[in-house]
């Protein structure tokens, strides 16, 4: 009896300490890992600077911040639209409108979501260094040999191609849209630039060459690449029951041109290719982050 007695005091005083240990240090043991069970959340985007960098910022939000496993999916516009609307992917954050990706909108109609506008205050437009003399795209024709009777694009099918073979028909222009890419579109103007060369290339606002060189927008007063725009949350059809936290957390995702310009500029300095870029923008923007985030996720 003695001996059983001795052996219920040393459990009991065990646990005394175990439960002093735990209160003085006000943890509790941390919960296990679970984001496997919440499934993956598979992001789609073309390799644009601004949809790449939003892209990689959500991603973030959603691993650190939520637990969940990402899978971040480059394609063709054209390609992440329908991958979309037949289930292939959750969500994506750079549809441009009204014009520039109208019509894959046109082309999904109600297979997909729209959460409304993430950002307001997008623009695209031909774009020149600030040292070329001609301030509108009507000027172009007189100079031609000066921009060697190329404008510099990016990927084929893009609604920003698309909106420049109709800019070369309205004002009648004798050029050649050069296909290409983003980085191939920069590349390009920066060599230019160094060179003090003229160039004119597809162009779009937020981007972080903007605030890398001294850049303009030729006027366009046939309205070719229309008025201001906007940019939109899209997501399958089901993901709100299906995950009704991220569905959440993308419906609350609103930030400005300026914030998007600081994670690419950021995500450009660190390398587009790794997480790096955007863990540093969400690191310095905990405020709004916060206001995305399901309430049980704000620190």
């Amino acid at each position: 009896m003695l001996k059983n007695k001795k052996v219920v005091l040393l459990i009991a005083a065990l646990l005394t300490v175990a439960f002093l240990v735990v209160g003085c240090s006000g943890q509790t043991p941390s919960a296990p890992d679970n984001t496997a069970e919440k499934g993956k959340v598979k992001i789609l985007y073309v390799e644009w600077a601004c949809a790449t960098a939003t892209s990689h910022v959500l991603a973030d939000v959603l691993e650190r911040k939520m637990g969940y496993e990402v899978e971040l999916v480059p394609l063709a516009a054209s390609a992440m639209y329908q991958g979309l609307a037949t289930g292939d992917g959750d969500a994506l954050f750079c549809c441009w409108l009204p014009v520039t990706h109208g019509d894959y909108m046109k082309s999904v109609g109600d297979q997909v979501e729209n959460l409304g506008t993430n950002m307001e205050g997008a623009k695209i437009g031909l774009v020149v260094p600030k040292y070329v003399t001609i301030n509108s795209i009507e000027e172009m024709n007189g100079v031609k040999d000066k921009f060697g009777g190329k404008i510099i694009g990016i990927d084929p099918g893009a609604g920003i191609m698309k909106c420049t073979e109709a800019a070369i028909k309205d004002y009648n222009l004798d050029y050649t849209l050069v296909e290409g890419s983003d980085a191939t579109m920069v590349a390009a103007l920066k060599k230019a630039y160094d060179n003090q060369e003229w160039i004119a290339v597809t162009g779009w606002t937020p981007h972080w060459k903007f605030a890398s060189w001294d850049l303009k927008y030729l006027d366009d007063p046939k309205k070719s690449y229309g008025e201001a725009e906007h940019v939109d949350t899209i997501v399958r059809k089901g993901l709100k029951t299906d995950m009704p936290e991220v569905y959440e957390l993308f419906d609350n995702f609103k930030w400005t041109s300026d914030d998007l310009s600081k994670a690419m500029i950021i995500a450009e300095e660190e390398g587009q290719t790794s997480k790096t870029g955007a863990a540093k923008w969400v690191d310095q923007n905990q405020e709004l982050v916060n206001s995305w985030l399901p309430e049980k996720y704000r620190s």
